[in-house]
């Protein structure tokens, strides 16, 4: 899980999503009508699904998993416990099927004193909740909230683990490679390496690679030749363009 930054809606899309919400307020409040409201709303659903594959990591990638194509709108916090935030655009969030209708479901977990305890990506850093252990491709929680997005989005299941294990060894590999093509004058297809690093899912492992470059035993974990590599700042630019 990455930080995603959330784009502003223009006025056309942000107005009809708004004249929406004030429907459901003057006219039902339950989350029957709510969801009814919902599936007619096909071009207000249209809109938003556009906009979050732009504001998605990779080709359109789930904002929780990291893994597979966003191929659902999920309501952060659920249309049964929050039906008025039902057209909300904060309240939006890209998903694959098996984190919005396996994992997560209508849970919305909080605490003691009403405060959520999921990780929402756009609104707040998942970092300071968990960290990923490059070498087995796990998260271990830093936090309650961590903890128990972990558990509701099933970070990890032995899928994804496995997958970020193997991105790990990947993005070494490429970044590498990309190193000597820069080096050796081939500037364009370093870029286009990077580019490509960039659609593949498991964004989160080249995120935990940059963040842990100038930590103690970096050399360790990423190898000399990667830590060389995510120090370079021919590299970190091209890096910034993907």
């Amino acid at each position: 899980m990455i930080p995603i930054m959330r784009h502003p809606l223009d006025d056309g899309l942000g107005s009809r999503l708004s004249a929406r919400t004030t429907a459901l307020k003057a006219n039902a409040h339950s989350p029957e009508a709510a969801r009814r409201a919902w599936k007619s709303a096909s071009a207000e659903r249209q809109g938003l699904r556009e906009r979050l594959n732009r504001m998605a990591a990779g080709i359109m990638r789930c904002m929780y998993c990291g893994d597979n194509l966003g191929t659902d709108i999920d309501h952060f916090e659920p249309i049964s416990r929050a039906p008025l935030r039902t057209f909300e655009w904060p309240n939006h969030l890209l998903a694959c099927s098996f984190c919005n209708s396996n994992q997560k479901r209508d849970t919305y977990p909080c605490d003691p004193q009403g405060t959520p305890l999921l990780i929402d990506p756009s609104t707040e850093d998942p970092n300071e909740h968990l960290r990923l252990a490059l070498a087995t491709g796990e998260y271990r929680h830093l936090t309650a909230k961590g903890e128990v997005t972990i558990q509701v989005f099933g970070l990890n299941r032995a899928d994804l683990v496995r997958g970020r294990a193997g991105a790990f060894h990947t993005r070494r590999a490429v970044l590498c490679h990309a190193r000597s093509l820069l080096y050796g004058d081939r500037k364009d297809e370093a870029d286009r390496c990077l580019r490509a690093l960039a659609e593949e899912p498991h964004a989160s492992v080249l995120h935990a690679m940059l963040r842990s470059v100038d930590l103690p035993g970096a050399v360790v974990v990423l190898g000399a030749d990667v830590v060389a590599a995510l120090r370079d700042p021919k590299i970190l630019d091209l890096l910034s363009l993907t």
